[in-house]
């Protein structure tokens, strides 16, 4: 079992977040901006597939989860 992690909008994520999630984190905070302040991401893991999800819904799964279910999500 993987146990999972919060951390603010904008800080380094934690070093339990995997280097394949942090390119894409950064992406979607540049995207949110300012709109961000204030948030919190949380990591989870999902049939051991790494899920970060910020507190207004944005979510950001590893490419191998998209490219399976489609999803518009980062």
């Amino acid at each position: 079992m993987r146990l999972g992690t919060r951390w603010a909008f904008g800080a380094e994520p934690p070093a339990s977040v995997p280097a394949e999630l942090r390119p894409r984190i950064a992406a979607a905070e540049a995207r949110a901006g300012d709109e961000g302040s204030g948030r919190h991401w949380t990591l989870t893991w999902l049939e051991g597939r790494p899920i970060a999800e910020l507190d207004d819904g944005t979510v950001v799964r590893d490419v191998i989860a998209d490219a399976l279910d489609g999803d518009e999500d980062w």
